[in-house]
């Protein structure tokens, strides 16, 4: 799988100024359309269940093609959505997307070890990229992507729902103007139980394991809190189901340390239902459960601040707000170096379980 790789990172980037063109460009940079086009590239429960519902409640984006290597999906998705067969694709002809129109933007929701692959490849096809996180399995997987779509003209967004929830930006707000002072020590966690025995997140060569899928959640809690990138970490991985994560964790443990002294222990899981985000300031404290919740997230603060701001679809309000970014020729909300600063600390994090100590960034 390394060599693998290794190969396809080579081989990608070397066609990337191959086929960087005015064409590409121009397809990459069109803003004149009222909706932008998206390809969903794999079609499993979050593309079925969710991102293709959201997209139906969109107002600058809509679903225009599918990229799936099981054809059987294929019919039942062109019944429900209306694709037409010219904007359907397998793994093996995805890369002729690039002389497709009608698609403006490759969302790739596959598991983490294909991420660089499927980036570069919409990159190099002259396409914005979505990809959902974990971003890739390693920083370099990530800089490799974040270079690709720029040496191709194209933007690149992690979905990070969370962000473009009004009410997770009401504590980023928090950590950026200080009502209760300094941030002296966050707990924040994010898990779930996970009955199933053969998934990808259960599976290293795919990218599995609990840090780099709901860990990521835990993490960013602690992130967007102290507005603050951490300097230190020590961890813990561990399982009660080694029959299944024999391979990967089910559990971790993490504690973190940020520049201005603040503390955080953290906790993400296959195997614990758990969402909350717990902060403690100077003067005061908040607290958010959940706070990474498809359905909704909400808190309080000790001034008696209420945060519950009513959103109907968070991956609406993030394709949403993409597709205008796009658009527009603004900043992406997420960028790639977004997805890039946590899976820096999630390398940093499993190199402390391993050897057991504590890990400077």
């Amino acid at each position: 799988m390394n060599q693998r790789r290794i190969f396809i990172k080579n081989t990608l980037i070397a066609g990337a100024a191959a086929s960087f063109s005015p064409s590409f460009l121009m397809s990459a940079t069109r803003t004149n359309k009222e909706k932008l086009g998206v390809a969903l590239v794999g079609l499993g429960y979050y593309s079925t269940d969710l991102l293709a519902p959201a997209l139906q409640l969109t107002e600058h984006c809509e679903l225009k093609g599918i990229v799936t290597g099981s054809p059987e999906k294929i019919p039942v998705w062109q019944e429900k959505y209306g694709i037409q067969d010219k904007n359907i694709y397998n793994y093996e002809n995805f890369d002729s997307i690039a002389n497709n129109e009608e698609i403006d933007i490759i969302y790739v929701v596959l598991p983490p070890s294909m991420h660089m692959e499927y980036t570069v490849r919409a990159a190099n096809a002259g396409k914005h990229v979505w990809c959902e996180k974990p971003m890739a399995t390693s920083v370099e997987e990530c800089t490799t992507m974040i270079n690709a779509c720029k040496s191709n003209g194209v933007k690149l967004a992690i979905g990070y729902r969370c962000q473009h929830d009004p009410n997770i930006q009401a504590y980023m707000k928090v950590a950026k103007e200080r009502p209760f002072g300094k941030v002296k020590m966050i707990t924040s966690a994010a898990g779930y139980f996970d009955g199933r025995t053969d998934h990808w997140k259960q599976k290293k060569d795919l990218g599995g394991g609990a840090m780099g899928d709901m860990g990521v959640y835990a993490l960013q809690g602690a992130r967007l809190a102290t507005g603050e990138e951490p300097i230190s970490v020590l961890a813990q991985a561990s399982t009660t189901r080694p029959e299944i994560y024999h391979e990967v964790e089910e559990t971790m443990m993490f504690q973190l340390e940020f520049p201005s002294g603040a503390l955080a222990s953290c906790q993400t899981s296959f195997g614990i239902q758990m969402n909350h985000l717990h902060v403690n300031y100077e003067k005061g404290w908040l607290k958010m459960e959940p706070h990474s919740s498809y359905n909704g997230n909400k808190g309080s603060m000790s001034d008696g601040t209420i945060i519950n701001f009513p959103i109907n679809s968070q991956q609406a309000k993030q394709m949403d707000e993409d597709a205008l970014s796009i658009m527009n020729g603004q900043n992406m909300l997420v960028p790639g170096e977004e997805g890039l600063r946590d899976i820096r600390v999630v390398e940093a994090i499993y190199k402390s379980a391993r050897q057991n100590c504590v890990v400077k960034l």
